[in-house]
């Protein structure tokens, strides 16, 4: 009996451009690209989650990368942005949407990532998690302009202006400054208020970090996921940057490509593809005992590494009812009964472990298999057997010769 497997991996796609021609977006409108990939790691197989393949600049790339790791915080500067004050920003003033005036979307958001060939849906979520910019005044007063009430002017810059957190980062000159802070999960505005007259404030660019939570890998199907989620930016929109700053942009788009590169793979040891039945002990044993066997069997073991789910499928060179079949040469046959086992780590829909499923022609019971965790290069076991009342038919036909070609196929495209 010969013993063929297949096995398939999932599709690849790689046309990222794709995504960016086919959306709609507003004028004047930020668009950032967020890549990710999951590829398994066979050095550390529990680990198993995305990795952010997003170029990354400002603070979090260049100044405290320790720092923004800790949060899970990645920074981005994007020097398209500008923005300029429609009035002067006054000293002392009491309503705090009048001068420097930072307020972001630093609550949580789900975003729908689609895969695009089966059209499956999964949840991306992100945060808004540090906010900064370039600021420019005039001088005089320059930058000492902020000092206010006792408090020097690099005070709130540096340490964060509450609820905001500082990371000890501030660039500045006489007239300028680049600063950066953390925002905690879901605050409200972070302001600061000069203790001299501005008679005009103007940011030069946007940096801003964000967190990322992607979705479990390993029940993902392979393949490319998309997905985009904008901000508004504005007085009352998401970004909010006061009722005295005005931006050349109004919103802030983020395209989401989510690439799972999954592994499936199986491997026979040398020989393993063909079978040959036996009853326990061997022929002879069962001769001296004088006998009929109670079962001829065969159980083959096989490596598999797998990081997402896959389903197992038969097929036959005879079919005998509802699974594979062996024949003589004088046309007799007889049912071959196959099941398999899988290691530890693979588990059926229900969660539990695979041991000795049968496998059959209709594909009930191997439809879904899926990992806890990555498996790479574990034992499973098919096994064969011809039962007891078959074995019977057998023996009334010395001599002769029983064979077939069994199909086993693991196939990722679920």
């Amino acid at each position: 009996m010969n013993v063929k497997n297949v096995t398939r991996t999932g599709l690849k796609q790689c046309a990222f451009a794709l995504a960016l021609v086919s959306m709609s977006l507003p004028a004047h409108a930020l668009v950032q690209n967020i890549t990710a990939v999951f590829r398994p790691d066979p050095s550390n197989p529990m680990v198993n989650k995305f990795e952010n393949t997003t170029p990354h600049s400002g603070v979090c790339a260049w100044h405290v990368p320790a720092r923004c790791e800790a949060l899970n915080t990645f920074s981005i500067r994007d020097a398209a942005f500008r923005a300029e004050s429609v009035e002067p920003i006054e000293a002392n003033h009491e309503d705090p949407r009048k001068g420097a005036y930072f307020k972001v979307p630093s609550s949580w958001r789900d975003v729908q990532v689609v895969h695009v060939g089966t059209g499956e849906v999964e949840t991306v979520q992100m945060r808004i998690a540090g906010i900064g910019t370039r600021w420019d005044v005039p001088r005089p007063p320059g930058v000492s302009g902020w000092a206010n009430g006792g408090t020097g002017w690099t005070y709130y810059w540096s340490n964060g202006a509450p609820p905001c957190q500082g990371v000890n980062y501030l660039a500045a000159s006489a007239s300028y400054a680049l600063f950066f802070w953390i925002v905690p999960e879901g605050v409200g505005a972070c302001t600061v208020n000069p203790g001299t007259t501005f008679a005009r404030l103007t940011y030069s660019h946007l940096e801003y970090g964000y967190e990322l939570k992607t979705p479990n890998p390993l029940g993902m199907a392979s393949g490319e996921y998309r997905g985009s989620l904008t901000y508004s930016i504005g007085p009352g929109g998401d970004f909010d940057f006061g009722d005295v700053m005005a931006s050349t942009e109004s919103a802030l788009t983020f395209n989401f490509q989510l690439a799972v590169e999954h592994e499936l793979k199986v491997d026979l040891p040398p020989g393993g593809n063909r079978i040959e039945l036996l009853p326990e002990g061997g022929w002879q044993a069962w001769l001296n005992r004088g006998r009929q066997p109670a079962r001829l069997f065969r159980d083959q073991t096989f490596v598999i590494s797998a990081s997402g789910r896959f389903k197992m499928q038969l097929e036959c060179s005879l079919a005998v009812g509802n699974t594979c079949g062996l024949r003589n040469g004088a046309g007799d046959q007889v049912p071959l009964q196959v099941a398999v086992s899988l290691p530890f780590g693979l588990q059926n829909q229900a969660g539990q472990a695979v041991n000795k499923q049968p496998l059959r022609l209709d594909g009930v019971g191997t439809e879904l298999f899926q990992p806890a965790f990555y498996v790479n290069n574990r034992a499973g076991t098919l096994h064969f057997e011809v039962e007891k009342d078959q074995v019977k038919d057998m023996l009334e036909q010395p001599g002769s010769t029983y064979s077939g070609v069994v199909t086993v196929i693991w196939d990722s495209e679920v």
